[in-house]
């Protein structure tokens, strides 16, 4: 991505006492992406900032239906067969941790690091006993490397994403059982 320096579009100067028209000023933005063949476009005048992101379409993720029953056609309802697992927590829809359990969320987008370096031994297991202040993981956003520690003392219980595994805000990281 490239950067140059542009005029003020039109429209701006609210800060002096003119009128501003954020459609407009908006719309020319837009136009700069375009022009420019920019992905992302942020600017900033005073205490007026635009960010602009261009996304592409994403597919949608096709939608499985589970068949029917066999002999559960127009005929009526018929006698209720148990499913194998009915009831209990499956991958689509996991168990949640215990009720004294303090849960551990990422505070921003990022990849899971269990380790401080590639081949290093992890900050920590499950069954590990933690202290307030220890590093359990780390997120790297942006090149940042940033060190998520627990809050609690307790035992790691659960450990949600996997290594170099994209995490989003408020993704469940850890479980600390006391």
């Amino acid at each position: 991505m490239r950067a140059r320096k542009i005029g003020r579009p039109a429209g701006w100067g609210a800060e002096y006492g003119v009128n501003v028209n954020h459609d407009q000023v908006v719309e020319q933005l837009l136009a700069l992406m375009k022009e420019g063949d920019l992905d992302e476009l942020r600017v900033r005048f005073g205490e007026t900032s635009f960010e602009l992101v261009r996304r592409e379409a994403q597919p949608m993720a096709p939608v499985a239906y589970a068949a029917p029953p066999p002999g559960a056609g127009l005929a009526g309802p018929g006698p209720h067969v148990a499913q194998p697992g009915a009831g209990q927590p499956t991958a689509a829809q996991p168990a949640g941790p215990p009720a004294h359990a303090h849960v551990v969320k990422a505070p921003l987008v990022g990849v899971f690091y269990r380790a401080p370096a590639p081949g290093a031994e992890p900050f920590v297991q499950e069954g590990t006993r933690v202290q307030p202040g220890q590093v359990l993981c780390i997120l790297e956003a942006m090149k940042m490397m940033n060190e998520i520690t627990a809050e609690v003392s307790g035992i790691v219980t659960k450990i949600g994403p996997q290594n170099g595994e994209l995490v989003a805000v408020d993704e469940v990281l850890f479980w600390i059982e006391p």
